[in-house]
């Protein structure tokens, strides 16, 4: 069974696996992301963090779910000494590499509070799995190649964990070195597993930045595994990675 909503622009699905009757817990997780799109996009003039933004950067009195992303995004802000950034140079909020992780994360917990233990949320590319696709194996999580978007770089082997992959390849030159406003040049894809999809996409996106010398910052930080694209065309893996064995020929 599977549900799919365009929320932040993008497309956003939750397959479930087994008898299971997820349509209201389904709501319920979808209007988590409504809400957090209607909160932080930076798209709608009436949002809290486009007031914040008006106002440059201020917000006299921030809901929780503003500080509580701040409070993320200036933890890896903090530990990746400002190669993450949720500040831009005027003052303002960018907080993009923060607020879709965290809100699928929070999805996800909606899911899980509702007794729902097989199932795959996938927040356009950056994932949560749960459980099982079937049989106890792992969920195989297909990692995009930057050069053709229709061929899998990789295919990890995941169970209970979130997923997020930064790279510049889809969207353009969208993220900066907080440090000097510079376009990352050492990586051309960053992806990182770790406990949920909040940490893996802060990561992700400090990993992308950092270059070469993050992967395994980022194992001290949260990460599960880190896997990596170096801009030389070497691909490569530290901590705990598994892959899926290839595809079986029909």
């Amino acid at each position: 069974m599977r549900f799919l909503e365009t929320v932040m622009g993008i497309p956003m699905s939750i397959d479930f696996r087994g008898d299971v009757d997820a349509a209201a817990a389904t709501e319920r997780a979808f209007a988590v992301l409504r809400e957090a799109d209607a909160r932080f996009s930076t798209y709608r003039p009436d949002s809290e963090v486009s007031r914040a933004n008006e106002a440059g950067g201020a917000s006299a009195e921030p809901s929780a779910d503003f500080r509580e992303v701040v409070a993320l995004g200036e933890e890896v802000a903090r530990a990746s000494d400002g190669a993450f950034r949720i500040r831009r140079p005027d003052g303002t909020w960018d907080l993009d590499g923060v607020v879709k992780g965290w809100a699928a994360a929070r999805a996800a917990r909606v899911l899980d509070a509702a007794g729902i233990r097989d199932y795959c949320l996938n927040a356009g590319g950056d994932v949560v799995v749960s459980g099982s696709p079937g049989d106890g194996r792992p969920w195989g999580v297909g990692i995009r190649s930057p050069h053709t978007p229709g061929d899998m770089l990789a295919v990890l082997a995941v169970t209970d964990a979130g997923v997020a992959t930064s790279g510049l390849y889809e969207r353009g030159p969208h993220i900066v070195d907080g440090r000097d406003g510079s376009i990352p040049t050492g990586l051309l894809s960053a992806t990182v597993v770790a406990d949920d999809l909040a940490t893996a996409d802060v990561l992700a996106t400090a990993v992308f930045v950092l270059g070469p010398t993050g992967l395994r910052w980022a194992l001290e930080h949260g990460a599960r595994g880190v896997l990596a694209l170096e801009s030389s065309g070497r691909l490569v893996g530290v901590g705990d990675l598994t892959f899926a064995p290839p595809a079986r020929s029909a």
